[in-house]
């Protein structure tokens, strides 16, 4: 039998409590963007990692207000998260080599938000084959790197910011 060792998981694990409020909302309200995954704050949105990623780079979009739809949000939010979505799938082109991307949202309970008072954009870099044995037989995913250094990588990309708030 082959056993496959991430030991460094156990941390996250053990640390994955139920968050009170809204996860992007509290994420924003921290002065420390890299302990919250905050990698880029707009003046209507803001770029945050997945904390419970499908691939290595998931990263997600969302207005700094806290907006259920995308129909609720003015046209210039909207329109700074699509801009913020091409920055962040050129950034992971650059850093990953992805060959492809899923892209979307999944707005309201019944499709599937795990946060859903607060819209979200996600952008997941894909590779031919990243899908194998242990996600559709076994329903776990490898995600070859850690959050702090695709955090690292993805953030050193976009360039020097404010160590407590990074702004655009």
């Amino acid at each position: 039998m082959k056993r496959l060792w991430a030991s460094w998981r156990m941390k996250y694990i053990t640390k994955a409590e139920k968050e009170t409020g809204c996860v992007f909302c509290n994420a924003l309200a921290k002065k420390q963007d890299g302990d919250n995954l905050v990698v880029m704050r707009a003046e209507r949105a803001f770029i945050i990692l997945n904390k419970y990623p499908y691939t290595s780079g998931h990263i997600m979009v969302a207005p700094l207000a806290h907006t259920a739809t995308l129909e609720d949000l003015d046209p210039a939010t909207r329109a700074e998260m699509m801009e913020l979505s091409s920055l962040c799938m050129s950034t992971l082109r650059k850093i990953y080599n992805p060959q492809a991307f899923n892209f979307g949202a999944n707005i309201g309970e019944a499709a599937g938000a795990g946060v859903p008072g607060h819209v979200h954009l996600h952008i997941v870099p894909r590779w031919n084959g990243d899908t194998n044995f242990m996600s559709t037989v076994g329903e776990v995913r490898i995600l070859p790197e850690d959050l702090a250094e695709t955090y690292r990588r993805v953030r050193t990309y976009l360039g020097p910011m404010d160590d407590t708030k990074n702004t655009v």
